[in-house]
């Protein structure tokens, strides 16, 4: 077969880059576009552990370098849990602070909620007792 005229064929050119290098060069240059625009020093949530990976101390996120931690901060998981915080310190201030939103994230503060691990709903395990086969029944409401 003759590679003499492919593309990146010239000694030393090292071809063309693959998938994966293309991506780790982009990733690369992203992040120190966003290093120049944001200080991740002023961030409050930033934290750098002993193991060297970063955490959100918002969020109790692991990240493995900075480019990942400021891709989270973008996310829906970290501006939720902002907006979630900013109500409830409004809530604790007693102030009319507005409390940013971003996008379609809201947070509705209820006060009649329901208590997680109450389910709905009653399953009662029943056994035929002609073919001995089992079977579930879910009544409308539980008592």
């Amino acid at each position: 077969m003759d590679f003499q005229n492919r593309v990146g064929s010239k000694p030393g050119s090292g071809g063309v880059l693959g998938a994966s290098e293309s991506n780790v060069d982009r990733r690369e240059r992203l992040r120190k576009l966003a290093l120049e625009t944001i200080d991740l020093a002023k961030d409050p949530y930033f934290m750098r552990n002993h193991l060297g990976s970063y955490e959100c101390k918002l969020c109790l996120t692991l990240h493995t370098n900075e480019g990942s931690y400021l891709a989270h901060t973008q996310g829906k998981k970290h501006q939720t849990n902002l907006a979630r915080r900013a109500a409830k310190e409004a809530k604790e201030t007693g102030s009319t602070v507005p409390v940013p939103t971003t996008g379609q994230t809201t947070v509705h503060v209820r006060k009649n909620l329901i208590k997680i691990g109450r389910p709905g709903y009653k399953v009662t395990k029943l056994k035929d007792p002609v073919t001995r086969q089992s079977r579930f029944f879910v009544p409308d409401t539980v008592s």
